[in-house]
């Protein structure tokens, strides 16, 4: 079957030439990009280090571009679209791959613990996207914080999103993005992508970053809720320092005195910002409001 002649996607003329085909429509609400150049794919799915052992989740495969060198590679792939329209023309791209599932949800809707079960006996996925702007944060964090079985997640995201997963205290990038990843995942940036690698040209640079998921998070904390809500609360009034963002978030009841005097347990001056702790002092400071706090 010549289905790589047939349908190469990777040629722009024969993505436009499908997209024609089927009269389709970009839709801005879902933040419609297509990957277009080979070694940009190439350097995803070496990054992904996929196998024929594995099962991947790809999420958002719009006309299949990415999902056929996936399916050349892994032992099966779970593509989730959104988008009623492309699953006509994934229909047709697919139509030579009998190790592809495509699913038409919305993929903050999928019960993906369950899907582990179904195609990969509840055991590690590693998951592949391309995520507009908009939804790159919830899907990434719920894959971590509804403990779905990972083993690595090699995305395409705004590269300013990518910069800040990566960075550590003291950048204008760090945030409780950066903290939240890197509890989770090792994040490493594997190629920045230029407009001209995508039908239609996005109006800002990509990146391709791949997290690999720690065995264990990456520090230890009584209560990692409450560190998150330390975090969250540092970092909504990023300007503030510490104390006073502590202070102003309705989601800490901590009085003053308390506040003071657990960022005083870090050894760390009172003026200090929010954005110069590390994972770690957040950690601590989690646990000594865990112990002491009122």
């Amino acid at each position: 079957m010549e289905r790589t002649r047939q349908l190469s996607l990777e040629n722009p003329r024969d993505t436009i030439e499908i997209i024609k085909k089927y009269q389709f429509v970009f839709q801005k609400k879902f933040g419609q990009n297509f990957l277009i150049d080979s070694h940009v794919l190439d350097k995803i799915i070496h990054a992904a280090a996929i196998t024929k052992e594995d099962c991947v989740l790809e999420i958002g495969p719009g006309i299949g571009v990415m999902t056929q060198r996936l399916a050349e590679k892994a032992r099966h792939v779970v593509a989730v679209e959104i988008d009623k329209n492309l699953i006509p023309i994934l229909e047709e791209t697919l139509q030579g791959y009998d190790n592809v599932t495509v699913i038409n949800q919305d993929i903050l809707k999928v019960d993906i613990n369950e899907m582990t079960q179904v195609y990969n006996n509840g055991c590690p996925v590693k998951v592949v996207a391309n995520l507009p702007y908009y939804i790159t944060t919830p899907i990434i964090m719920g894959l971590f914080e509804r403990r779905v079985p990972v083993d690595n997640i090699t995305v395409m995201v705004q590269k300013e999103v990518a910069d800040r997963m990566q960075v550590g205290p003291g950048s204008k990038d760090y945030g409780a993005l950066s903290l939240a990843v890197q509890y989770y995942a090792e994040p490493y940036i594997v190629a920045n992508v230029p407009p001209n690698c995508f039908i239609p040209r996005p109006n800002v640079g990509s990146a391709v970053i791949r997290l690999t998921r720690h065995r264990n998070p990456a520090v230890e904390t009584k209560s990692p809720e409450l560190m998150f809500r330390l975090i969250r609360a540092s970092f909504n009034q990023r300007r503030k320092t510490l104390q006073n963002g502590l202070n102003n978030s309705p989601e800490l009841s901590y009085s003053k005195e308390t506040i003071a005097r657990a960022i005083e347990s870090l050894g760390v001056p009172p003026s200090v910002r929010g954005e110069a702790l590390t994972l770690q002092q957040f950690a601590q400071l989690a646990d000594w409001l865990v112990c002491h706090g009122e």
